[in-house]
């Protein structure tokens, strides 16, 4: 058979696998769907090591030891963040209002590169946690770590008395696949998380979806910073993993008053600032002929990506910096840039650098992510009001405040961008996402009451004597 035809018709018994086993999945109480995701996390975790250097074998991106720490962030954070979490039955009942929790039945799972193995053990935990089923379709040049992920997770999620067949994994990995998975009218939901393009034919596919595409996050510091404590910040998250991280800081602004101290840090801190001829040449390596980063750069080593552009920076260089004074689209500092490298831009005031922030957001990222290190509270609420993010991170690294490690934001390794980034949320993805919310109402007034215009304080529901009652609103007796 064509491999093409043979990929989508495994797509097709998948979701078919799927739905059968979600239907009796749906019928789980909360402390059954509660004891599979504990047993799931609880097992999973165990594997953290070997996933996080199968997913370094095959992609060479990142960091070994920073791979298991994400593992463990999705085995261990997430869980905790959704553990006691009502997702099925009775949510709660107020007002004269029940709302129930329906799972919405079928989650196609998108899973980058980048971050394969953390991703898929996030997304399977928060759809099966919703009552759901899921189909994950692997990056191919991720999919040997995707699928060793899932296949973990699925045994593990049938040793806890989860219906067969409810995880699905494509093995056979075409374009073709991907898109019969995101079009199936058995879908119920896609949970894209990856490249524009792919993020975009999500949300063409004519199936509810949740895309989140490129970050490409400013982080300012303004002068009332710890100017020693910021940079370590930053420099701690653009290292993080190598930069993988789409919440990473991929931009410094700073005022001309704090210029010469930040330089400074940046330069005691291991940063290093790049000669106009350096900048030229890495940055023809960091995006390709038609615009889109390129992909030898993402999850490099400072060593490395000095021999893509053979260059040599000091021993003991941790980031990369270019000073710019421009952003634009064909400028390759001022866009994402999944690796140890940072742009550098100097403004006049607070005001200016609120500017230069959103004239970087519009170019790539907006919706997503920036940063402030600030002690001055009414500029971190200007900033807050003014910028077209859906987070804003107060002194804290950008990669892992995004995602929900250093922050109280919930833990979550997709994150909304909301409707002015083209995404259906602005919310760091959980169950709750992944749920419909049926809610059953009483009456709490009559017609009569409507066409009056007038509001009746009163307890229908409770009422024994019916006729008694409609006799008081024929004759309106009854008082506001």
């Amino acid at each position: 058979m064509d491999r093409d035809l043979e990929s989508r018709q495994q797509v097709r018994d998948l979701i078919e696998k799927s739905k059968e086993a979600q239907k009796k999945y749906s019928l789980f109480s909360q402390k059954k769907i509660d004891d599979v995701i504990y047993k799931m996390s609880m097992g999973i975790r165990k594997h953290s090591e070997k996933l996080a250097k199968m997913a370094i074998e095959e992609t060479g991106f990142g960091k070994y030891e920073d791979k298991i720490i994400k593992n463990n962030f999705a085995s261990v954070n997430v869980y905790e963040y959704i553990k006691n979490m009502k997702t099925v039955g009775v949510l709660k009942e107020e007002n004269e209002t029940i709302e129930i929790g329906v799972p919405m039945g079928i989650i196609a799972g998108l899973i980058p590169s980048t971050n394969p193995t953390s991703t898929t053990i996030y997304k399977v935990l928060i759809s099966l946690k919703a009552g759901n089923g899921i189909i994950i379709s692997p990056h191919p040049n991720a999919k040997k770590c995707i699928i060793e992920t899932v296949n973990l997770l699925k045994e593990l999620s049938m040793e806890a008395g989860a219906p067969e067949g409810l995880i699905g994994v494509t093995t056979l990995i075409t374009m073709e696949a991907t898109e019969e998975l995101m079009k199936h009218e058995g879908i119920a939901m896609i949970l894209a998380t990856g490249g524009e393009a792919m993020v975009k034919a999500a949300y063409k596919s004519g199936n509810p979806a949740i895309g989140v595409g490129p970050g490409n996050g400013p982080a300012f510091i303004e002068r009332s910073a710890n100017k020693k404590l910021a940079v370590k910040r930053i420099l701690d998250s653009k290292t993080f993993d190598n930069g993988v991280i789409c919440a990473s800081e991929q931009s410094i602004i700073v005022e001309e008053i704090s210029e010469e101290e930040v330089v400074r840090e940046l330069k005691e801190q291991g940063g290093y600032f790049l000669t106009r001829e350096e900048s030229k040449k890495l940055g023809e390596f960091i995006l390709r002929a038609n615009g889109s980063m390129n992909p030898q750069i993402v999850g490099k080593s400072v060593e490395k990506l000095g021999e893509l552009a053979n260059l040599q920076f000091p021993k003991g260089t941790r980031v990369i910096i270019s000073k710019e004074e421009n952003a634009s689209k064909k400028n390759p500092y001022s866009r994402e840039k999944l690796a140890p490298i940072l742009a550098f831009y100097v403004e006049k005031n607070w005001e200016k650098a609120c500017e230069r922030a959103i004239e970087i957001l519009n170019i790539e990222g907006i919706g997503h992510t920036t940063v402030i290190h600030s002690e001055n509270r009414d500029i971190i609420k200007e900033f807050a009001l003014k910028k077209p993010v859906s987070r804003l991170l107060i002194n804290t690294p950008g990669a892992l405040g995004g995602l929900g490690a250093t922050t109280n934001l919930a833990p979550a390794l997709t994150l909304g961008c909301g409707a002015v980034g083209g995404s259906s949320t602005s919310d760091n993805i959980t169950p709750l996402n992944l749920i419909n919310v049926r809610k059953a109402a009483w009456g709490i007034k009559e017609i009569e009451c409507i066409r009056k215009n007038e509001e009746i304080d009163h307890d229908f529901t409770k009422e024994k004597n019916i006729e008694e009652l409609v006799r008081k609103i024929m004759e309106g007796i009854l008082e506001k």
